[in-house]
């Protein structure tokens, strides 16, 4: 039998299971789409291929503190290879989270910058932590 739990023979849920919503709340869902759009899914893609790697956040932040080299950001983030350092790098240009200028003359140099998505990204990634820091560790503290 492929049942729901709760629901009778008769394919219907009980009557203490059926939730009424008030009409102000049945007009709101008229207006919400009943899915996530595949245009809405592939930005939250985009987000998470960023957000949810801990070096390009990591790679992210530093930029936002001033380290503009690479040598200098392989040398801030502890356990950070060359090669990931690189890649993340690749992928905050690509979003247009991260500019590059190069410098001419011997020996090139390259320096990184955030674009202002980038800083606006960075300020909020700094928002989260410093939440994280007051109510990460399970003890919420009283708001006066």
């Amino acid at each position: 039998m492929n049942r729901e739990i709760g629901q009778e023979s008769g394919g219907s849920p009980p009557e203490s299971a059926r939730v009424t919503s008030p009409p102000a709340a049945r007009e709101d869902a008229a207006v919400k789409p009943a899915y996530l759009s595949l245009e809405d899914r592939n930005r939250y893609r985009s987000l998470e291929d960023v957000v949810g790697c801990k070096w390009s956040v990591a790679v992210l932040a530093a930029i936002a503190r001033g380290v503009k080299r690479p040598g200098e950001l392989e040398r801030f983030i502890p356990g950070i290879s060359a090669k990931v350092l690189a890649e993340r790098l690749k992928k905050l240009l690509d979003y247009g989270l991260a500019e590059r200028t190069e410098f001419p003359g011997l020996p090139a140099r390259v320096e990184y910058e955030l674009s202002e998505k980038g800083r606006k990204l960075a300020g909020i990634i700094e928002q989260l932590r410093e939440l994280d820091g007051r109510y990460g560790s399970g003890e919420e503290e009283e708001v006066p």
